[in-house]
């Protein structure tokens, strides 16, 4: 009986939503809270998933009921019994016949007993299969758990990890959440790339949410989504794709970013670029249902589709970006263009390049950049339905005033416009005292153009108005609210030496502040707690550089030899392994050649 005990003291529980995991106070599997803001989400746009998914097929089966009753009705009006026209029935055959073969795999996905093979076709088609899911990374299973508990309609769950003590945490945690987790949930202990690459087609939903990049996972994902299906991918190395490592960032997702304001919205756009750029390999495309920033990484959420026309048509979906390295402006030149002719579209380059040498405004050059995509990055029903959905579910989301502020000002941002600025770096650059928001975006409105704000950027505005415009409006500004006088090489003084050809109108216009303004909704909320961030990878040892991390309280106590990283009181992150699989000790910052240390060295500053 004590060593029972003792073992059930070595264990903490852990609860999230409705799921639990039971975990070692050791911490060999970590359990990051932070995560939970992109665990709800997701949580969120999966329900939306399945039900719009339900409304795809209703509207499918409809579609084939149509002709099947139509030609029901003229065989029994036909005189003397007979069949309708030959025309008709020939259709009608032709319907029969592409039923039989899209339902043909279906029948033998089932692996019935021949008897139940019997059963017309036309019923097996009208019944929809539960959704499979496949989380790819899946560390102490609680994302999977929280599916398979949560979310209802649900079919399997798999869980996969590489790294053993994750996987044995996974099934532990599987028990211990009932037989009802046990029945639609399993874990295996295998490389996700293979086991994707060798299950092509087969799970509606497939998760990646990797410690960094999920680039070498992309190929491998968008073979295993099923047609239709949904892709959910994380990337939380945001220096990379935010250009602080461009030539990384290239090596990896196959685009240049340019540093801007706007960085955090380019880096989902560079995602989406990428997943794009792997799907178009196998005569598939993506459909960005959502696509948010959110604490420090970036989640996409894409349906997957295929069709050997749709690719055709990527290159008017991606955009190089031309960004002026003094003033704020920025220009998309897209990759593609159509050409109608004699009723046919065809599809050809884009007709460039769409700047100067040197920018318009301040005189300067510009770095460029891409390509990103420049498509909507989000679809406004399903944006709303999420939103609506979370609304009348609000108890069962621990991050429920989180999620629902982010999707509240996705919901009244610009889709069609890429990219934002921020009004008070453009009033730095002319060295002006900023107008209110309310003030900017009536000038804009009044002078016939729309704006929006933007969930990436508290300060952010997106505006289809073109960079003449917007600085005609700061010129005009400038002109009501002087300024000292600047040097004359400056990009403010280049600007403002132009005579404005608009006169703004800055009277208040009543689609200025947003509905949710209006009504004094929250939509950009504070941490919840300092150092709210992705903390240390699993098996590096805590120094002082992570002191941003995890404090300096956490540094300080580790740092005197009072804990261990391990022991479970240091906020870890929730996955262990490295972004490829890898186990973290091959990763190690110190190289290979040095001794080994002891417990105490490890917990000692580097030099």
């Amino acid at each position: 009986m004590e060593e029972v005990e003792n073992k059930l003291n070595d264990y903490k529980i852990l609860r999230e939503g409705e799921a639990e995991i039971i975990m070692l106070k050791k911490n060999a599997v970590f359990y990051n809270p932070v995560q939970v803001h992109n665990r709800d989400m997701s949580i969120a746009v999966l329900r939306t998933f399945i039900a719009k998914r339900k409304e795809e097929h209703k509207a499918m089966m409809d579609k084939r009921e149509k002709p099947r009753n139509k030609g029901c009705h003229d065989r029994s009006s036909s005189p003397n019994g007979e069949n309708g026209s030959t025309g008709q029935q020939d259709e009608m055959d032709a319907v029969g016949e592409k039923e039989i073969n899209h339902v043909a795999d279906e029948v033998e996905d089932l692996h019935l007993p021949k008897e139940a093979t019997k059963i017309p076709l036309w019923k097996v088609a009208r019944e929809l299969k539960e959704p499979t899911v496949l989380e790819a990374l899946a560390a102490s299973g609680l994302r999977s758990l929280r599916y398979a508990r949560e979310i209802d309609g649900l079919g399997k769950v798999v869980a996969l990890d590489i790294d053993t003590a994750c996987v044995e945490a996974c099934k532990r945690n599987i028990k211990f959440n009932g037989s009802s987790v046990m029945s639609k949930m399993e874990a295996h202990l295998t490389d996700a790339r293979v086991y994707m690459l060798t299950h092509p087609k087969e799970f509606d939903v497939v998760d990646i949410d990797p410690y960094g990049s999920p680039s070498i996972f992309l190929d491998s994902a968008v073979q295993a989504v099923a047609d239709g299906g949904l892709l959910l991918c994380t990337a939380t190395d945001m220096a990379v794709l935010c250009g602080t490592n461009g030539e990384v960032c290239y090596t990896k997702y196959g685009s240049y970013p340019v540093k801007g304001k706007y960085c955090h919205e380019m880096a989902l756009r560079i995602l989406l670029a990428s997943i794009e750029s792997h799907a178009n390999r196998y005569k598939r495309y993506i459909v960005p249902v959502l696509s948010v920033f959110m604490d420090f990484y970036v989640r996409v959420f894409v349906r997957v589709f295929t069709s050997a026309i749709e690719i055709k048509k990527t290159p008017l979906k991606l955009s190089y970006v031309y960004q002026c390295n003094s003033c704020d402006s920025f220009h998309l030149q897209c990759l593609g263009r159509t050409v109608t002719k004699d009723n046919s579209v065809k599809y050809a380059p884009g007709i460039g390049p769409v700047v100067p040498q040197e920018c318009s405004d301040c005189g300067k050059k510009y770095n460029m950049g891409g390509p990103i995509w420049s498509a909507p990055i989000h679809d406004q029903d399903w944006v709303i339905s999420t939103l609506m959905d979370v609304k009348s579910m609000k108890d069962r989301y621990p991050a429920y005033k989180k999620i629902t502020s982010v999707l509240t000002t996705i919901s009244e941002e610009l889709h069609d416009i890429p990219l934002f600025f921020s009004l008070h770096n453009i009033s730095s650059t002319i060295k002006c005292t900023s107008p209110s928001a309310v003030m900017f975006r009536s000038a804009v409105l009044n002078a016939g153009y729309r704006i929006s704000s933007t969930h990436v950027n508290p300060l952010g505005l997106k505006s289809d108005a073109p960079w003449d415009v917007i600085w005609d409006i700061m010129r005009c500004w400038v002109k009501n609210h002087p300024i000292k006088e600047q040097p004359c090489d400056t990009s403010g003084t280049a600007i403002l030496s132009k005579s404005p050809k608009l006169e703004a109108n800055f009277s208040r216009a009543v689609a200025a502040l947003s509905k949710a303004g209006a009504k004094k909704v929250n939509r950009f909320l504070p941490n919840p707690e300092r150092h709210w961030g992705p903390k240390v990878r699993a098996g590096r040892k805590i120094t002082s550089k992570h002191a941003s991390l995890l404090g300096p309280d956490v540094i300080n106590h580790v740092m005197n030899g009072a804990a261990n990283p391990e022991d479970g009181n240091v906020p870890m992150p929730d996955k262990p392994t490295p972004e490829n699989g890898e186990n973290a000790a091959d990763h190690e910052d110190e190289p290979s050649t040095k001794r080994q240390k002891t417990d105490n060295d490890e917990l000692a500053t580097e030099p």
